[in-house]
């Protein structure tokens, strides 16, 4: 087999004749495939067989599936920091405002952990797919493993903050004005922020460059207690998805019911921002569980299944980290532009760039349009 053949194999399957069995994927995704065949010593997987379930358009170059996970890494990087940038430059706009909005500083919290998301870990994990080994050193290695958790988890936790904060405003929308203040959203942002940075540090501990017999390099997870990662694993699931995903359904049907028990006292305008409300709840709860359901269920099978290593599993790892990284791109449409208010601020946004000169006028209208607050709209920042 050809030498850079091997390596690529190598770096996508695991090396079976040394002890440390584990893929080489080395963003979090797609993390320790095999670990129930490293550092244990059980199990291995046949030179031969592994290679047979490769197709030869992945074994040689780029190849055809690889350059197509290039091209979408690259629509999904392009959007998502298109995206997030133009939320943030609306936002930055408004520093100068009387207030700040709770919602907006969750807004903007969600797209500098989503651009960040997109900046540190899309480019160096489509080198997985040109390089057959890790170039990169120990550094960009543990970092770049670290801040994609770190930023997976600021996301999550602050779709959850959101959540609660549109429950609070809608639901208890007497009692808002003295708990949906700026100085507590941003002790929320901060305690999301120190809560996300303390509950990845174990992949960055456990993340090691790992040479092989033929002296290549891999940026492996490195786990000497198989337990003590199973633990990890499930916690990260629990934490990190399951329980946001509990708390995001339970604010928003609270919403939904809400807004349905008082249809009648509403005028017609408030029963058309209650459908639009239903539309936006039901695309938020269906893309956070889509976009990260199949990451955690590639952890949890590698944990305590049978992890098949095949061509159906590799595409179905390289869905997984698709959907995770597009979660990113498409936060910035679900939480701004659906809302009305924000497509205004960002085509003002868009004007004063070309122009090199904001409409004043225009631009405090708009702005005091955004400070106000529709208890019924889950859109209107």
């Amino acid at each position: 087999m050809h030498a850079s053949a091997l390596n690529l194999r190598r770096a996508l399957w695991g090396n079976p004749q040394t002890k440390h069995r584990q893929i080489g994927n080395f963003c979090a995704v797609c993390r320790t495939i095999m670990n129930k065949h490293n550092l244990s010593g059980g199990g291995s997987v046949s030179e031969s067989h592994a290679d047979s379930e490769m197709p030869a358009k992945l074994l040689f170059g780029i190849g055809t599936d690889n350059l197509v996970t290039l091209l979408v890494f690259g629509l999904i990087f392009a959007l998502g920091v298109v995206g997030n940038s133009l939320v943030i430059a609306v936002l930055v706009r408004r520093r100068a405002g009387p207030r700040r909005g709770t919602t907006n500083i969750f807004i903007f919290n969600l797209g500098v952990a989503d651009l960040s998301y997109l900046l540190f870990c899309v480019p160096f994990q489509a080198t997985v797919y040109m390089l057959p080994t890790w170039v990169l050193g120990a550094f960009i290695c543990k970092f770049v493993h670290y801040f994609f958790t770190v930023s997976m988890l600021v996301s999550v936790f602050t779709l959850s903050a959101m959540s609660v904060d549109r429950y609070v405003a809608i639901v208890h929308s007497r009692k808002s004005s003295s708990i949906r203040v700026a100085r507590h959203a941003l002790l929320g942002v901060l305690g999301i922020w120190a809560l996300s940075l303390a509950m990845a540090v174990p992949v960055a501990y456990h993340q090691r460059i790992v040479e092989t017999e033929d002296n290549s390099t891999y940026c492996w997870e490195v786990w000497s207690d198989p337990k003590r990662r199973k633990v990890y694993v499930v916690c990260m699931f629990v934490f990190g998805y399951l329980l946001p995903l509990i708390l995001i359904s339970f604010c928003y049907a609270k919403v939904l019911n809400h807004l349905h028990k008082n249809l009648r006292n509403i005028s017609k305008k408030s029963e058309t921002s209650k459908k639009k409300t239903a539309q936006t709840v039901l695309v938020v709860v269906v893309v956070f569980c889509l976009s990260w359901l199949p990451h955690h269920v590639v952890h949890l099978w590698v944990e305590f299944g049978s992890f098949p290593l095949n061509q159906a599993s590799f595409l179905f790892r390289v869905a997984a980290h698709c959907l995770a990284y597009s979660n990113s791109s498409v936060n910035p449409i679900i939480y701004a532009f659906l809302s009305e208010n924000f497509r205004k601020a960002y085509k003002q946004v868009f004007q004063c760039h070309v122009a090199s000169e904001c409409p004043t006028p225009d631009a405090r209208e708009t702005r005091n349009k955004m400070e106000k607050v529709t208890p019924t709209n889950c859109t209107t920042v």
